[in-house]
C-alpha cells in the first residue's frame, strides 16, 4: 500500500519527520509532495523547492529513503482541481496523510482515504515559529533534524529570513 504526504516544509522540522515515520508505520511506500513548490523568497515560503527537497532527503536517512519518493507540487490557484493536479504528478496512492483541515476536506470530498497525522509539540514545532526564531537569532536547532539544520546553515537562512519577515 502506498501513501501521500504533502507539506510546504518551510522548513522540514521534527514534526514533519514524525509525520513521515507515522505514515511509514502504516504503508509500504510514501510519496512526499513538496507543496507550493513554485513559490520561494516570500514570507510564508522563504525556501526554494530544491532547498526543501534537500532538507527532507538529508533528514530521512538511508532506511526511510528506500521507501520514499519526493515530488514537486506547485500551487494551481484552483482549489477544486488541486487534488486532481496532484494526482497528475505523483504515482497512484491508497491513502493521504495530513493534519491540514483544508487538505483533508479536499481529499474527503473526492472520497479518498485520509488518515490524520498526530501533531508533535505544535506550539513550538511549526514552520512559522521556527522561521521567526531563526530570523530573531533564537536557538531553533533542536526543533529540526540535523539534515535540515545543515541546509539552513549552508544557505544562511537567518540573513534571508531577516530580509523577508
Amino acid at each position: 500500500m502506498d501513501g501521500l504526504l504533502i507539506g510546504r516544509f518551510q522548513p522540514f522540522h521534527k514534526g514533519h519527520l514524525a509525520a513521515v515515520d507515522f505514515a511509514l508505520s502504516k504503508i509500504e511506500n510514501l510519496w512526499i509532495g513538496i507543496g507550493s513548490s513554485n513559490k520561494s523568497n516570500e514570507k510564508r515560503n522563504p525556501f526554494t523547492a530544491d532547498e526543501r527537497k534537500e532538507m527532507v532527503l538529508s533528514s530521512l536517512g538511508p532506511e526511510r529513503l528506500k521507501r520514499v519518493q519526493i515530488f514537486y507540487v506547485p500551487d494551481t490557484g484552483d482549489h477544486d482541481k488541486w487534488t486532481l493536479h496532484v494526482d497528475s504528478i505523483v504515482p497512484k496512492y491508497d491513502v493521504v496523510f495530513s493534519n491540514d483541515d483544508f487538505t483533508i476536506t479536499l481529499y474527503k470530498k473526492r472520497e479518498k482515504t485520509v488518515i490524520e497525522v498526530p501533531l508533535l509539540e505544535r506550539d513550538m514545532i511549526s514552520g512559522t515559529n521556527i522561521r521567526e526564531m531563526i530570523s530573531s537569532g533564537k536557538d531553533w536547532s533542536d526543533l529540526v533534524p540535523e539534515g535540515t539544520k545543515n541546509v539552513l546553515l549552508k544557505i544562511d537562512a537567518k540573513t534571508r529570513l531577516s530580509k523577508i519577515l
